[in-house]
């Protein structure tokens, strides 16, 4: 999925990065196109094929690193701190074709990209082939990106009920089409993001993976997890490696558990073409510069501080600096908090590396401000956010979206 930064259904249709990026070069929003009949489809694939120019397939990103598409926390101005601390490629948050057809500005607003993100592809989920293909049409048009993305990983039942992300692994024959479909219609690579399978037991991936290559997917994601799973367990990367050879030459990308360069390195050793990095980068996205430069960043309360000063500080320049973006960029800063918290400091640790489905113990850090940042309360969260914006409006409640289930 747009890794599941948050299990709960998002606001504003597939995401909450409603910012005022809005439509890229002025696109207005359109009424919906439906292709009724298996016979349209077809049609319209042989209309477009006529159409289509020679175009790049290849997606050149071998040994980068993949900030994964997060659900709620992969806002752009996330996506910023990731890539100052060397994220090679990034992708927008899922968003779901249906709104962007009918013009949902907060949907369209999930496709911004800033200037400094120099690979980055969009996420699109659905569940049929002609909404698919008409929405890639669409983004072929109005959108400047690296390459499109289709969700079959997210495991939420309002996606999945509805035969969209996970569900698309046991629907082979709309699997095909959409990919297809969209393949036919776009300039640019088409990737996919799969999980190992549905039920916990029962592995998809390897059968379904030389089926992708050979539909023309340029690149595959497998998250090292069923949607059964969720993070109850931690990712197979056994099951991982063996996929590398079903999908060769297709490079196949890892995902799961990494959060440090030790993580990455034993990643690697499976022979993925590269690895994406989810949760590890909402728990510490310096990860992006310990992988690169091999070592251990015991980073200060402090320096912390600072980070979380540039998130709001890209906010309020994305979401507005009135009272409406002040309170926006808050919610997104308090939902990655309820991440952060998580993290222990490298000088605090009886053994390295941290693992991620620890669950840390209380601890006091080694000053007021780190053991602030231990805190698992939303209200020390909140005091936090009011070091950066200040006070909270009267009656301000909240709760973070995700369910922490990674540690049952």
């Amino acid at each position: 999925m747009a890794e599941e930064a948050a299990e709960a259904p998002p606001e504003n249709g597939s995401g909450c990065d409603s910012g005022t990026g809005g439509l890229e070069r002025g696109v207005a929003p359109i009424k919906p196109q439906y292709l009724t009949t298996k016979e349209q489809f077809h049609e319209f694939l042989e209309a477009k094929g006529q159409e289509k120019p020679c175009r790049e397939t290849e997606l050149d990103i071998r040994g980068k690193l993949y900030l994964a598409p997060l659900t709620t926390c992969g806002n752009l101005p996330f996506r910023r701190i990731c890539k100052r601390f060397g994220a090679d490629v990034t992708c927008g948050e899922m968003a779901v074709c249906t709104n962007l057809l009918q013009g949902q500005m907060s949907e369209w607003a999930l496709l911004k990209r800033h200037q400094c993100e120099d690979v980055f592809g969009v996420q699109l989920e659905g569940a049929f082939p002609d909404t698919m293909t008409k929405c890639a049409e669409l983004l072929n048009r109005t959108v400047e990106v690296d390459f499109v993305d289709i969700n079959v990983g997210c495991p939420i039942d309002l996606v999945y009920k509805k035969g969209g992300g996970c569900a698309l692994m046991n629907r082979l024959a709309k699997f095909q089409q959409i990919v297809r479909g969209m393949n036919q219609v776009l300039d640019v690579p088409l990737t996919v993001k799969i999980r190992t399978g549905v039920q916990e037991r029962v592995n998809l991936a390897h059968r379904l993976l030389p089926e992708l290559r050979d539909w023309g997917v340029a690149l595959v994601t497998l998250h090292g997890r069923s949607r059964e799973q969720r993070y109850t367990k931690l990712a197979d990367w056994q099951y991982i490696e063996q996929c590398v050879k079903a999908a060769s030459p297709m490079p196949l990308f890892g995902n799961g558990d990494i959060l440090s360069f030790e993580d990455a390195n034993r990643a690697m050793q499976t022979g993925v073409a590269g690895v994406m990095i989810a949760r590890g980068a909402l728990l510490k996205p310096w990860l992006f510069t310990e992988i690169k430069e091999q070592r251990h960043w015991d980073i200060s309360s402090s320096e912390r501080l600072d980070i979380l000063r540039d998130f709001t500080s890209y906010g309020l320049e994305h979401w507005g600096s009135d009272t409406q973006g002040v309170e926006k960029t808050r919610r997104f800063l308090l939902q990655w908090l309820s991440f952060l918290c998580r993290y222990v400091p490298v000088g605090l640790l009886e053994r390295l590396p941290q693992r991620i489905n620890e669950r840390p113990p209380y601890y006091l850090g080694r000053d007021y401000l780190e053991t602030l940042m231990a805190s698992q309360k939303a209200d020390d969260w909140i005091r936090i956010s009011e070091m950066l914006l200040g006070p909270v409006p009267p009656n301000f409640t909240f709760l973070p979206k995700h369910k922490a289930n990674a540690y049952k």
